[in-house]
């Protein structure tokens, strides 16, 4: 099978408007972005036809806090499942509830998830998904399979030390639904993540497991770049080229 390899519009910072042209001259179509407004759905697909691009992941929101957050869901998966996306990417915490009643609500949503022909897949933040230990707890907990890991190999090393994102990822691969590809040079709450390739991660390894375990995607660049650096647009549109030669040159998309 071929991986699915994507990419997320906001690695282009501020020059988001050149997006769409510079993707299609590189020749990657599948793209990730937030979740639109329903209203502008139309305009949204003109785009990506005109384009020849393809949404794959949908960034959405989902606040556990709120006893209702799987109904108020429903708006962003049907306009998930309009722009052809099977999977929304949510960035959820238990915060101060009890992780039970986190979980609940998690297994809710897996139901809107499910019968929208979706995945909700749980981005590598704290306090649920953060490292491997904490995301197999979590998964195990929700236990509902319309409910998975954005597993983010940049953020191990962000909100952990002492690990790598191979030895986290093998903890939870079965529960992997997609990736963040974001390097980084490895430390602890630094913001310094690269062009792939330039960083620690060991990407070869991370798609060898999870093509082992039959999952090929979506693996969406997230290219958050460095603090303080100030790129020009053609640095900017350098960096996602380079990483797509990136993952041409270690053999992982064609």
């Amino acid at each position: 099978m071929t991986n699915i390899v994507a990419c997320n519009v906001y690695s282009y910072g501020r020059y988001g408007a050149a997006a769409y042209e510079h993707l299609r001259s590189i020749g990657l179509t599948n793209i990730e972005i937030s979740v639109p407004p329903a209203e502008r759905l139309p305009v949204l697909q003109d785009e990506l036809d005109r384009y020849g691009l393809k949404v794959t992941t949908v960034m959405g929101s989902c606040d556990l806090a709120n006893p209702e957050c799987a109904e108020a869901l429903k708006p962003q998966a049907a306009t998930a499942g309009a722009l052809g996306a099977k999977i929304i990417f949510l960035s959820v915490r238990a915060g101060d509830q009890p992780k039970e009643v986190a979980y609940d609500r998690l297994r809710a949503v897996g139901d809107v998830m499910a019968a929208a022909g979706l995945t909700a897949a749980l981005e590598t933040h704290p306090d649920l998904i953060h490292n491997g230990d904490q995301a197999l707890e979590t998964m195990r907990g929700v236990d509902h399979p319309n409910v998975r890991v954005n597993f983010d190999t940049g953020n191990i090393y962000y909100y952990n030390e002492g690990t790598t994102a191979v030895a986290e990822l093998r903890k939870i691969a079965p529960y992997v639904a997609s990736v963040h590809l974001k390097d980084t040079y490895g430390g602890f709450k630094t913001h310094h993540f690269p062009t792939l390739g330039q960083g620690v991660v060991d990407y070869p390894e991370i798609f060898r497991i999870l093509n082992e375990h039959g999952m090929y995607g979506p693996f969406t660049m997230e290219l958050e770049g460095i603090a303080g650096e100030e790129l020009t647009e053609e640095q900017q549109k350098a960096r996602v080229a380079d990483s797509l030669a990136y993952l041409k040159r270690i053999g992982v998309v064609g």
